[in-house]
């Protein structure tokens, strides 16, 4: 009850909000649902700030209701699938991860910019967004500003995205009779799990590939994901060499932390449809799950959008936006040369 209570305003507002978005991204498949689901969400903030009782709720399902969508579409993925995926596409997340984590500490020197931010921003971008930088900022010791700058930042490249990657994907001559090629580059070259499913869900609804696109999509971004892990233990390892001078404590990372629990589940789900398939059952029995899930994504972008201050964000200094734009050109640019030099496009 106490659940239902804190949570149910919040999570019928996005609800409300998913409908109609998914109504019309089902009739204006170029633009696509979630596109229209986190415009609708960023149009609507910008009249009701503050959200009152519905806050909460609408937190909830920026996160949960995101991470069940993820692993609902575990569900008719087959394991083996799966690691194929992961493995090929693991030149390109080596490649982005670098290129972000030099891109950022080079703009840290040059602009002078706060230390914590632009590890932050250059984590954000370079691993899973938010969670990435939830992951690394105890273990930074980043103060409140430099996390809320950080997120905003990353959001406004995600949101950008997710509305551009597709177009962008047309006019460089992704295949569009199959979802791979783009679904490499959206699990690559976008920062934040959110916006690289609402794309993926873009380019499926645009050239009517079902879920191909997201499937691939996801599957190469937990991939890369998982980085969290080495990234954070490393940053731990670091933050302690600097601090064991003054005798500061430096128990600060948590392994559960920086893991992501959604993955676990979405392997599980997946090993799940595996067995299930080894005994004769179809995937195609797993597709109203993967349909729910493709709403759950449309839900997830509409509290994303009401969580958004673009005013606030472009106020807070042109620096960290810079920086962040760097990291996503890098990002995006040496995705695409790997993908080139593998032939995947």
């Amino acid at each position: 009850m106490t659940f239902a209570r804190n949570n149910f305003y919040g999570i019928f507002i996005c609800f409300l909000i998913a409908v109609p978005s998914w109504l019309l991204g089902q009739a204006f498949p170029i633009v696509g649902g979630a596109v229209i689901a986190i415009l609708a969400g960023m149009l609507i903030t910008t009249l009701w700030k503050d959200h009152g009782e519905a806050a909460t709720g609408i937190n909830w399902t920026s996160k949960i209701v995101l991470q069940t969508a993820v692993v609902l579409l575990g569900f008719g993925m087959n394991l083996n699938v799966i690691i194929q995926t992961g493995v090929f596409s693991l030149p390109i997340i080596i490649s982005t991860i670098t290129t972000s984590l030099v891109v950022a500490w080079v703009l840290h020197r040059m602009l002078n910019i706060s230390r914590n931010t632009s590890a932050l921003i250059g984590i954000g971008s370079s691993i899973c967004g938010g969670s990435a930088i939830a992951a690394a900022a105890p273990v930074v010791k980043a103060n409140s500003n430099e996390i809320a700058q950080s997120i905003s930042v990353i959001f406004l490249f995600n949101a950008m995205a997710a509305l551009l990657f597709p177009i962008l994907g047309h006019l460089i001559g992704f295949d569009t009779t199959a979802g791979e090629a783009f679904g490499i580059f959206a699990g690559t070259a976008i920062n934040d799990t959110s916006s690289v499913t609402a794309a993926a869900a873009t380019w499926d609804s645009m050239w009517g590939l079902g879920t191909q696109t997201l499937d691939e999509a996801v599957t190469v971004k937990l991939t890369r994901a998982l980085a969290i892990i080495p990234v954070t233990l490393l940053l731990a390892i670091l933050v302690a060499k600097k601090e064991k001078s003054t005798g500061s404590s430096t128990e600060t990372f948590s392994f559960k932390r920086a893991f992501p629990m959604f993955i676990l589940y979405f392997v599980l789900a997946a090993v799940f449809t595996t067995l299930c398939m080894n005994f004769g059952i179809q995937a195609e029995m797993f597709q109203p799950l993967k349909e729910l899930s493709k709403f759950f994504i449309v839900m997830a972008m509409a509290a994303i959008g009401l969580n958004s201050d673009m005013v606030k964000l472009i106020r807070s200094g042109g620096k960290p936006i810079f920086l962040g734009a760097c990291c996503w050109a890098g990002i995006t640019i040496i995705s695409l040369l790997v993908q080139d030099i593998l032939g995947i496009w």
